[in-house]
């Protein structure tokens, strides 16, 4: 198998690195795997499973090797999406499939509702956009507050918040905001502020991505065929609940997938999902879109 080729390309804003990794088969179609924050060390075993395919798998801005060169503290869905659209021209290989991950779920359905040519096949798992959400106005202010959390008291704090939200089953009670702050020593978090303030979740991204609404009409009229997805475990978490909502918008039914968020995860993070269960569940949903 040929080494992985990593490559630089200046954006707007940005200089991205990225991975192709060459695949051993006949299709001549790139497999493009993204997240958001999360970089491409987090689909390292996820592309062992495609190796009979080309494999294109990349940083976001802002995250791990790529660069922000314009000083911007915040990144929006719009400028990820305008971001893999040129890496997709760069590839000069024609429209790629596409599978994304949470937040670069929500950039993948920004990428489509504006170049839809560039996408033959996208599998959206679990984009975490409260505006498809019936209870979107709550969803959103607390969003809000874990972003202020996190700019006020630091990282410990910000994101002990984030993932009290991200397990949270059903709707976001009206009164939430009386509900006492989760501790960020039982999630195992530091508890003292060390001064930083550059995540690239709680800070970069969180506010842009979970406040995104999907353009609807512009996706059903993209020529791309797309499938959105929640893992079995996640129902009626709040990613799990905007896949539903973005599936109904689409017209589609939901598709399950094996295991929770980070299904397809084999050890990543230290994170362990069902990566070939899910691996084939992907490959299924990809093949259900050739032609």
């Amino acid at each position: 198998m040929a080494e992985t080729d990593t490559r630089t390309l200046d954006t707007v804003g940005a200089t991205l690195r990225y991975d192709v990794r060459p695949g051993t088969g006949a299709d001549e179609r790139p497999l493009l795997l993204i997240g958001s924050p999360m970089d491409a060390s987090g689909f390292t075993t996820l592309a062992a499973h495609f190796a009979d395919r080309t494999v294109v798998t990349y940083d976001p801005r802002g995250v791990s090797r790529s660069e922000r060169t314009d000083g911007a503290a915040e990144s929006l869905p719009e400028e990820h999406a305008d971001d893999l659209a040129r890496l997709i021209e760069a590839l000069g290989a024609g429209p790629v499939d596409v599978f994304a991950s949470s937040g670069g779920a929500v950039n993948a359905l920004a990428l489509v509702a504006r170049r839809g040519d560039l996408v033959h096949a996208l599998v959206a798992h679990e984009p975490p956009t409260a505006q498809v959400l019936p209870d979107r106005e709550v969803a959103l202010a607390v969003c809000a507050d874990v972003h202020a959390t996190y700019l006020r008291e630091g990282w410990g704090p910000g994101m002990a918040k984030f993932l009290a939200v991200t397990i949270r089953k059903g709707p976001f009670p009206a009164n939430w905001a009386e509900e006492p702050a989760p501790s960020p020593a039982a999630f195992g978090l530091p508890t003292e502020d060390d001064g930083s303030r550059g995540d690239p979740l709680l800070g970069q991204n969180l506010l842009g991505c979970t406040s995104y609404r999907p353009d609807f009409p512009a996706l059903r009229a993209a020529p791309t065929r797309i499938v959105v997805a929640a893992g079995k475990e996640s129902e009626d978490t709040f990613a799990a609940r905007a896949a539903a909502a973005v599936a109904e918008g689409l017209g589609a039914p939901l598709a399950v997938f094996p295991s929770h968020h980070g299904g397809f995860l084999g050890g990543e993070f230290g994170q362990q999902g069902a990566p070939a269960e899910f691996a084939e569940a992907l490959r299924a949903a990809l093949e259900g879109g050739r032609g």
